[in-house]
This record gives C-alpha cells, structure tokens and sequence, in this order.
C-alpha cells in the first residue's frame, strides 16, 4: 500500500495498484522532457550540428568491417592519416539506429538519453534530502542551461553517466550503509562503457579525486574509534575502485594514447581559444543567464546555510563553477552538479527558516506553509514504484520511429537538418550533377556533406578538430575569414569546388574573383566552381 496525504499530518492509503499505473511527478517529469525534445520544435535543435554526420558514417563502417577505423576515410586532406575514433562505441550504436529508424531514432534516442538524465537526477536529489518543489526548480533551470549544447552527439550520454557517478559516490560518502558503500565497485563498469563512448569520462576520475580527498579529511579529523574504523574502511574502497577505475579506461583500442591525444588537444591553446563550445559562456543568452541565476541561488543558499557542509560538496561546488564560467559545453554537467548539491541544502535552510523567530512573522509563515506542502508532496511521490507511463511512451516513441515517424497517421517525429542552416539544395544540385570531386566547405558544415554525400565525395575540412590541428585551422582560417594570403590554402590543397554559406566573406570575395565561377546559389549556400583562368 501506498500512502497519500490528506492534510498537513494525517495521511491516507492509496491502492497498491496506484502506485504503479497513477503517474508520479517522476513520470510526468521523464515524459514532458521526451514530448518537449522529440515531438517539437527542439528536434530541429537536436540537430543543429553536423557533428552526427559523421558519426553515423563512421558507426556505419565500423558495423560493417567489424573493426575499429585506425585512419581517416573521410577528409581529402588528410586521406589515410592517423585517426583516433574515440567515440567509436557511440558511432556503432547511433548507426545501428540509423539504419532502423532514420534521423528520427537518432532524435529519439538522444530525446530519451537527455530526459533519462534529469529523471534520474530527481530521485538522486530527493535521497539526498531535497524537498520536490526545490529538487524540480533547481533542475528546471539546469535543463534550460543545457540548451545551450543540446545536440544530437556523444556528449548528451555524458551526462546521464555523471549523474549517475555522482549519484554512486555522494550516496556512499553520506551513508553509513554498506550496501551503499559496495555500490562504487560499479563504477570500474561504467568506466569501461563511458571511455568508449565519450572524451567526458575524464570527470568521472575529477569526481574519484574529489571524494577521495573528502573521505582522507573526514578520516583525518575523526577521532572517535568507531567512526574513524568507519571512515578508513570507506577510504580504502574509494582507493581501490579508483584504481580498478583506472584500468578500466585502459580497456580502448589506443590504450593509454588516449589520454595523451585528449591531452594534447584540450591543451592546444590555439584551438581552444578558437572553437566555439570552448569559449566561456556569453551571459546575454537565455541558456546563460538560466545557469547565472542558478549560481545566484548557490551563492545566497551557502551564505544563508547553518549546518557545515561536506568538503566533497564544497569541492564539487567550486568545480562546477569554474568549469562552467570556462567553457559553454561545460554548461550542462556544471548546471546538474550545483542542483543536486545545493537542492538538498536549500530545502533544509527552507525548512529551518520557517520555525526561525528572527525571521519577520509573514516571511516565516510563508516559509513554514511552502515547507509544510513540500514535505507533502515528497512524501506522496516517494510513495509511487512504478513507472509504467514513461515506458509507454518511449513505446510509442519507438513504435514512431520505426513507422517514418507517424503514429496513427499523424506526424509525431519529424526529424530533419534545417535548410536553414544547412545547404540541404546545394547538396541536392551537387547529387543531381553526379559531381564527385572533394568538396571545400566550413567545418561545422564538413558532418552533413559527409553524411549526405559520402562515400562518392569527400571533404577538406569537418569538425574533427582534434584530427586536422592547430597547424591547419590556422590555414583554415585565414581562408574563410578573407585574411591576406586567403586563397592560398585553396592552391595548395588544389580545390575545385567550393561550397560556402551564402553572404559570407569567402562568398563574397569568390565571387569578385575571375578564377571562381558562381555554380548554384540559394538562400543559405553558394557553390563556386573554379574555371582555371
């Protein structure tokens, strides 16, 4: 049996079978995420990177060879170099998909992964002693602040495997259960999963350190014998699952090279200063300033907290806030963290105001009513197990998918690339042409000319900025920016073709220029071919 509450003590029970087919806020939570993200407008923003192009066609020739690419197949400029296919596990996955459902499972898909995250960030908020209404708010604004990366690509898998790291050590750090403890021993596991799938399991080892430097402290600062025997047997686990952690991430095709290839590349200070998602957020954004007011919140909450706080939370605090303010991708997980460690402390704060007589009288009884109805409403969602609507809905959601997403005759998916953003017609003209040679194209372009031309065209350039180098991008740059010298690198790499955003300055300049010939243009892209002259 369940129980509901009637009124401000007294409850009453609701039929076990509600528990499992009523829909809990839980439910509601996961199916507006997947409804907001899937079946609207958000689906044109899932893919608004071509980033996913080529992960499909790699994921493509991986299930096809059965085996890990070593080089590159995609880029004339760099044919047969050296590739690191980091995210190879996700390509597989994400073409497997494709081949079954189109852009509509990939859309699904990362529509179900996203609200998987939040829905299980919920009840990870809750156990750790937030209120619903506070645990809801606070998430609430972390998904807005997610918007700012929320595409189709690896990283959305990220988050819902660092909610869940979190999730596994805050939970064992706080408790004195065992079974909590032995649950870390899970995370050599989800280790082996994430450093295939995406570059973000680095966070999972910043997470390790964390609380392993929280349990060396507590251990440090304990003096009665029971709790300091308690203290030392929960540092000694966190060492060893840090280290089977470790050799865990070692179980990838490169080995230990993978971290010497993200370390060489995430300190490329010239790519770093000139990839977008690295720069540090623009507060002028909706995205922005939902994570701005998010900060606001922790700052007032640990200004006004009484208790003393964990040293793991303040340590986590401090690097989400860093790494937010550093890089706008950083956003989401930085967003996520702060809510699950300042919910729980809020909601306590909340619950203390209310009986606190300093406090102005109506200001306290406002308190103490909000307390009072978040105590409620918690305790009536603790009480629901099952979740039979959500799984109804990523039933129907699939069912979609797989029928060119209708349901009933009705549009439900309709998953697509912007012809806004993307020159969906060019590509159509260059396919009608039976034009075949490499293709030069802004990077962040490169992913959807792979995916809709390739293997009968190839690209100079895509956004595997890892891959290409500094060396190039500097090249790349003075081209698609008109600096002095521009034309050199479309010499050097002896292009033909030229396909270009239309207004923009190469645009503009090709077309001043006799040796390039205007071949097609419409509202978003101009083809140039050049004439020789």
């Amino acid at each position: 049996m369940g129980t509901i509450l009637s009124g401000k003590n007294d409850t009453k029970t609701l039929p076990s079978g509600a528990t499992w087919f009523v829909p809990s806020f839980l439910d509601l939570w996961f199916i507006g995420i997947l409804f907001l993200l899937a079946a609207s407008n958000f689906a044109l923003k899932l893919l608004g990177d071509a980033d996913v192009g080529w992960h499909i066609r790699n994921g493509e020739q991986i299930l096809q060879t059965h085996a890990i690419p070593r080089v590159d197949s995609f880029s004339a400029t760099l044919s047969g170099q050296p590739w690191f296919a980091w995210e190879r596990l996700y390509d597989a996955g994400i073409a497997f998909i494709h081949a079954h459902a189109g852009l509509n499972g990939v859309v699904f898909f990362t529509a179900v992964v996203v609200a998987a995250t939040f829905a299980f960030a919920l009840p990870s908020a809750l156990k750790a002693g937030a209120n619903l209404p506070v645990a809801i708010f606070l998430l609430g604004l972390s998904l807005a602040a997610s918007t700012i990366h929320l595409l189709a690509r690896p990283h959305v898998v990220s988050w819902l495997l660092a909610v869940v790291w979190f999730s596994v050590l805050h939970t064992g750090a706080s408790s004195v259960d065992q079974a909590d403890h032995k649950r870390i021993y899970w995370l050599p596991f989800l280790m082996l999963l994430w450093v295939n799938l995406h570059g973000g399991f680095l966070l999972g080892f910043v997470l390790l350190a964390i609380y392993v430097v929280d349990a060396a402290f507590v251990y440090w600062r304990t003096r009665e014998l029971a709790a300091r025997h308690l203290a030392a047997n929960w540092l000694k686990q966190l060492a060893l699952a840090s280290g089977l952690t470790f050799l865990a991430s070692l179980i990838n095709p490169y080995g230990i090279s993978l971290y010497t290839h993200i370390y060489r590349y995430l300190g490329d200070r010239f790519l770093m200063d000139h990839i977008d998602e690295f720069q540090s957020p623009n507060f002028h954004g909706i995205a922005q300033r939902c994570f701005a007011l998010l900060l606001l919140i922790t700052l007032c909450a640990l200004a006004a907290r009484r208790q003393r706080m964990r040293l793991a939370e303040g340590l986590v605090i401090l690097f989400a806030v860093y790494s937010g303010l550093y890089s706008s991708r950083n956003l989401p997980v930085s967003s996520l963290l702060l809510a699950l460690v300042i919910a729980p402390l809020l909601s306590r704060e909340i619950a203390e105001a209310g009986g606190n007589t300093l406090i102005m009288a109506h200001l306290r009884a406002a308190l103490h009513s909000f307390d009072g109805f978040a105590s409620r409403v918690t305790t009536l969602e603790r009480g629901f197990r099952g979740h039979f609507w959500p799984i109804l809905a990523i039933s129907i959601g699939l069912w979609a998918c797989l029928h060119g997403g209708e349901l009933g005759g009705h549009r439900l998916i309709d998953a697509h690339f912007n012809e806004a953003r993307f020159p969906v017609h060019a590509v159509q003209i260059i396919q009608q042409r039976g034009i075949k040679e490499p293709i030069f194209a802004p990077d962040y372009w490169g992913g959807y000319l792979i995916y809709t031309l390739y293997p009968a065209n190839k690209v100079f350039v895509d956004d595997r900025h890892d891959f290409y180098g500094s060396d190039f991008f500097r090249q790349y740059m003075t081209t698609v920016h008109v600096e002095p010298g521009w034309s050199k690198l479309l010499d050097d790499l002896q292009v033909e073709w030229v396909l270009v955003p239309n207004g923009s300055p190469l645009d503009n300049i090709l077309k001043e220029t006799p040796a390039w010939n205007l071949d097609y243009q419409d509202k978003t892209a101009t083809l140039f071919r050049r004439t020789g002259k």
